[in-house]
């Protein structure tokens, strides 16, 4: 398999290359060459499989060229055998029709953290091999930083520099990247959005200055293995529920676009997937980017599902490129003039190809809170904001009678306690495991929103590549 950038103009590589790459040197995001698809007798063939054997049959085709089937195997059966469920990702049914896809089991309670445990393997496998060293660095809105922490913390020749937004994560999110203490880990706190964060994470990938001294990669999901790990999960749920013979709905609360353009793949590669609901919070750029053309950002309105307040989804890129034929120069001179004024209007013929798989949802505060309450009333189930966000667009949605409708739970309840407690009177305690958060010490630096602030952060501090 080998991988292209979005934008046309950077080399092709392979799965090993756009691993560690993270973003290709021409300021895209890398896709596969092509999608490989599965027939309907091969997608029912992984029925009943366990989970990290499904992910290894379901990621095989992406990293033909650099792992061995056993490698990716065995891969698999490391990352997931840190999750607290042995399904880990099950599915809880709410009622006739709405399901839930548990995706929090793993180590820091989010859904991240079904790719980046795989990640972080995948990051020593490939760096033990050349012997290099590697500077992860990463932008997050609350749940990329802990699990990319937890799946790197202590590694040899691996250093990573996570930047988070200033008072815009939860405590439990914070807590979870600065009680952290291994050496190889380095928090800082912006001042600014996640759009900040993300902007100056994506300008140090083109910094040939530092790219000459450092190899730097990401677990953003700009990274796409990070994308392939979070393909399984459909692949999961919708066999549970009798694919390929029923077609399936997800819904999806969104900021970044990397987990829903996973469910995307997971179409392109034969799941019958019905429809992809693309759930938003009041930042819904992508709902009017969806439902208009529209895509167009405004300042970034802070809220109680703080993951998906972003105005620039930078995974949006991947699908406006194969929507709009896979014309790499064309969607250059696009998101160039979008980076400009922060705005373009969708073509023609990227609204009509989204159109045909995705829909779209804005969900405001009340929303939210009605979703949590409809949950623990009638269902017995306690859910975090960003899946009340979910959960409030799968219901809303015109979609026929016997088609099930999953909503990803995308984080544990208990890392958003005051927000649930609000719309529920219940304060979700936080699992045994993660129970003394509130009593480890935080260690972070504090650093203006700027590239120049950042860099020399990170290259004071970074090994040079060999």
């Amino acid at each position: 398999m080998h991988y292209v950038s979005t934008r046309g103009r950077a080399r092709h590589l392979g799965f090993e290359g756009v691993t560690l790459a993270g973003l290709a040197s021409d300021g895209g995001l890398y896709v596969p060459g092509h999608w490989p698809r599965f027939g309907e007798d091969e997608i029912a063939g992984m029925a009943g499989l366990p989970y990290a054997e499904l992910a290894a049959r379901v990621m095989r085709p992406f990293v033909e060229g650099s792992l061995t089937a056993d490698e990716l195997r065995d891969l698999c059966g490391r990352a997931y055998g840190r999750f607290s469920h042995d399904a880990v990702t099950p599915l809880v049914q709410l009622d006739q029709r709405q399901w839930l896809l548990e995706l929090f089991h793993g180590p820091t309670l989010a859904f991240k953290d079904v790719a980046l445990q795989l990640l972080g393997q995948l990051f020593e496998h490939f760096v033990a091999k050349s012997d290099d060293h590697l500077t992860i660095v990463g932008a997050t809105s609350g749940d990329t930083g802990s699990a990319a922490i937890d799946a790197v913390a202590g590694r040899e020749r691996i250093d990573i520099v996570m930047l988070h937004p200033k008072g815009r994560v939860s405590d439990v999110q914070r807590r979870q990247m600065t009680t952290v203490r291994a050496p190889n880990v380095h928090n800082v706190a912006i001042d600014g959005s996640f759009d900040d964060a993300q902007a100056i994470v994506k300008r140090m990938f083109v910094d040939r200055g530092m790219n000459s001294r450092f190899h730097i990669s990401a677990v953003n999901s700009i990274n796409w293995a990070r994308l392939m790990a979070q393909i399984v999960y459909y692949f999961a749920a919708a066999l549970q529920l009798g694919a390929p013979n029923r077609r399936v709905a997800f819904s999806v609360p969104t900021g970044n676009f990397g987990d829903v353009f996973a469910g995307y793949v997971a179409a392109q590669m034969g799941l019958p997937i019905e429809r992809l609901i693309v759930a938003t919070n009041v930042n819904d750029i992508l709902h009017r980017a969806l439902s208009s053309g529209d895509y167009s950002a405004s300042d970034v309105t802070p809220t109680a599902s703080p993951s998906m307040d972003i105005q620039v989804s930078s995974n949006f890129e991947r699908l406006l490129f194969d929507a709009g034929g896979r014309d790499g120069l064309a969607l250059a001179d696009q998101m160039h003039g979008f980076d400009a004024v922060r705005a373009m209007q969708l073509t023609e013929e990227q609204r009509r190809a989204a159109a045909a798989l995705f829909l779209s949802a804005r969900a405001d505060a009340d929303d939210m809170g009605r979703a949590m309450a409809w949950a623990h009333e009638c269902c017995g189930e306690v859910i975090d904001p960003h899946t009340a966000i979910g959960l409030h667009a799968a219901r809303q949605a015109d979609l026929d009678d016997g088609v099930p409708v999953v909503t990803l739970a995308t984080a544990h309840p208990a890392k958003f306690p005051d927000a649930v407690e609000r719309a529920t009177g219940l304060r979700p305690p936080l699992p045994a495991r993660v129970g003394d958060l509130f009593e480890r010490s935080e260690a972070f630096a504090e650093l203006p929103g700027t590239y120049e602030a950042v860099r020399d952060f990170v290259a004071e501090r970074a090994t040079p590549s060999s």
